[in-house]
């Protein structure tokens, strides 16, 4: 192998790109136009841009993507995973035009790839399954039972899979189930799978070669889950029965086996521990998001074993492979938890998180970095990895919290939540965690914090002032020999406005936030950092200013703030009754029609952005007016959609 094209984008493409670097082979990026500027593509010895299609097809378009290797003279494809990855058909196409497949066999893609098929197949290998239907029939529903599962056949990372509680809601369950899937996977197969409520969610990293090998690389625990996406990963699984640990790696051997697998993949089982039972999931035939941890653990490099499998090499021994410490990774995704998840694109001025000894960070962007709406939410993946359990949830924790994100909203603040929480620090969390603790870990505002983090950004813009007077530049702003009214400066954060006043004295610095003093003392105030003591405690703060925007990053956490205006441009604000987006997104789906009477909660339209729908619901009782969207636009964040009288 001596060139290899990656059919993917983002955060996977950079990480096979690094080992490709390592192993001494070329890489080839493709990219649809959103994605021209992004990382993956300048890190890329070449890259070939794909304009068919839309922003997501054009990485769904086979024929693109292996003219593209053979235009640039590369011999390998890698699939990474999502979009293509689980491709049968892709697959084959890349062996037929000559080129090396990074990745198993596309039959047994096409078995396993296929969770219906994957799931006659381990049966009939004595795995126990767990219950579900081919069929999404609702007479098929009531035989299995309510609630659950409505999932796609292919693909995987929670999309196209809905809950089902109620047997009314299977009918649109399926429905969305089937758009995403076919969205994200270019395949709309969906069934049916009984919902096993309070297991663990444990899957067993495999490796096998074509030489008939097949070992484990240990186990990792992926029960944090938010939509059945993960969230947070583990490795080994904290608590777990040392007998039943073997039982599901030695289950996980026998499926690769029963398949003939070769390459990295991922065996997925629900575990009840209590009852010392397990069931067959799934099988992902790819590289897992989470394969880092088990990097850390055993020392492998699995892009490295994954290409060496492909050229032909033997996997190592099962007695050769040691584990060592413990290791937790957490997905940093851009969408706010606050608003219900809704995805965050945007540009993201800056992205910084902390690299410290056994800390590593999988991501796809940097400073400057553009996050579109069209792809999967995953910015990054933080992991960290040390002897114990306890220091590896304190060193991924701490690393969180000191990052530096600014222009988009991330699920930042919740990760450092979720690993505090005691069910997750005694790892008792099952998949039901996080629905159950949602409150619990959506970040609340200090106002405390928000009044210290106002005060920097006032101190930081009035230094900003300084720095570009013309005269007199030397004198702190509103210095003055006779004493008059303090400076005044008002901020919005979360939607609440909060006023700074402030003035400079010949005894340093007199501050009050909301009308309540604070004892202070400044020590520097720039444009981009003020070192300042409140009420006895002295703190170093970074600020960004972007426009009339201030980031402000310090020990006690982070906060966006807006300056107010003194003097804001008279606007109209959207009409009370109007439904706006939550987030720039795809239309999808319209389900009322003008002249319809609707009731609070009702479905109005559904958005697609980064791989996720979104169904915006009416918040009153009435008739609907007017709707401003159609399926296929493609609308911004706050745009009018429906309006209900």
């Amino acid at each position: 192998m001596k060139k290899l094209l990656v059919a993917n984008r983002g955060e996977i493409a950079r990480r096979i790109f690094r080992t490709c670097r390592e192993m001494g082979i070329a890489t080839v990026a493709v990219y649809s136009p959103p994605d021209a500027q992004s990382a993956f593509v300048t890190e890329a010895d070449e890259a070939v841009p794909l304009r068919g299609g839309t922003a997501t097809e054009s990485y769904l378009d086979i024929a693109a993507i292996v003219t593209a290797a053979q235009r640039s003279f590369a011999d390998a494809i890698h699939p990474g995973y999502g979009f293509l990855a689980e491709n049968a058909e892709f697959a084959r196409s890349v062996l037929e035009a000559g080129l090396i497949w990074v990745g198993p066999s596309p039959e047994v893609i096409e078995t396993m790839g296929s969770k219906i098929d994957a799931r006659r197949l381990m049966s009939a290998a004595g795995l126990p399954i767990v219950p579900g239907a081919d069929s999404v029939a609702a007479d098929v529903a009531e035989i299995l039972g309510f609630p659950l599962l409505v999932k796609a056949a292919a693909g995987g990372g929670g999309r196209g899979m809905r809950r089902v509680e109620d047997p009314a809601d299977l009918e649109a369950a399926v429905a969305g189930a089937t758009r995403e899937a076919s969205s994200s996977f270019g395949n709309g197969t969906v069934y049916l799978e009984r919902l096993l409520e309070n297991a663990r969610h444990i899957e067993v990293q495999i490796l096998g070669d074509r030489h008939g090998s097949v070992i484990h690389l240990g186990e990792r625990d992926c029960s944090v889950q938010r939509r059945h996406q993960k969230v947070i990963e583990e490795t080994p699984a904290a608590g777990l029965d040392p007998t039943l640990r073997d039982r599901i790696l030695a289950a996980g051997v026998d499926a690769a086996t029963a398949v003939g697998y070769t390459g990295a993949g991922t065996v997925e089982f629900l575990v009840d521990p209590a009852a010392g039972a397990f069931f067959f999931l799934e099988m992902n035939t790819r590289l897992q998001v989470e394969h880092p941890i088990t990097e850390a653990v055993t020392g492998l490099d699995l892009v490295r074993c994954q290409i060496e499998i492909a050229e032909g090499g033997a996997v190592p021994s099962q007695a050769s492979i040691t584990f060592s410490g413990h290791a937790v990774e957490a997905r940093l995704y851009a969408e706010d938890p606050a608003a219900g998840h809704v995805p965050s694109p945007g540009f993201v001025h800056r992205f910084e998180i902390p690299t410290v000894p056994n800390i590593r960070v999988d991501a796809a962007l940097d400073s400057g970095g553009d996050v579109p709406a069209f792809y999967d939410p995953l910015l990054a993946k933080v992991i960290a990895h040390a002897a114990t359990r306890e220091e590896a949830i304190r060193l991924l924790r701490r690393s969180l919290q000191r990052s530096r994100i600014h222009g988009i909203t991330t699920n930042r603040d919740q990760l450092t939540s979720i690993l505090a929480h005691p069910d997750f620090v005694t790892g008792t969390a099952d998949t039901t965690f996080l629905d159950r603790n949602l409150a619990e870990t959506l970040p609340v505002r200090d106002p405390a914090v928000d009044g210290r983090h106002a005060v920097v950004a006032a101190l930081a813009a009035q230094a900003t002032a300084r720095d570009r007077a013309a005269v007199l530049g030397s004198l702190p702003s509103g210095f003055r020999n006779v004493p008059t009214q303090p400076q005044r400066r008002v901020f919005s954060t979360a939607g609440v406005e909060i006023a700074v006043d402030y003035r400079f004295t010949r005894d340093g610095l007199e501050l009050a936030v909301d009308g309540r003093e604070l004892e202070t003392r400044l020590h520097e105030a720039r444009p981009d950092r003020v070192d300042i003591e409140i009420d006895g405690i002295r703190r170093s703060y970074l600020v960004d200013q972007i426009d009339s925007v201030f980031f402000v990053d310090g020990s006690d956490g982070s906060s966006e703030l807006h300056d107010v205006a003194r003097f804001p441009e008279p606007g109209q604000d959207p009409d009370d009754h109007s439904l706006l987006a939550p987030m720039p997104g795809a239309v999808v789906a319209v389900h009322v029609a003008i002249g319809d009477d609707v009731e609070i909660g009702d479905p109005l339209v559904t958005l697609e952005a980064m791989k996720m729908e979104h169904t915006v619901t009416a918040t009153a009782t009435g008739r609907v007016t007017a709707i401003a969207a159609a399926v296929g636009d493609h609308v911004s964040d706050g745009r009018s959609l429906v309006e209900i009288e």
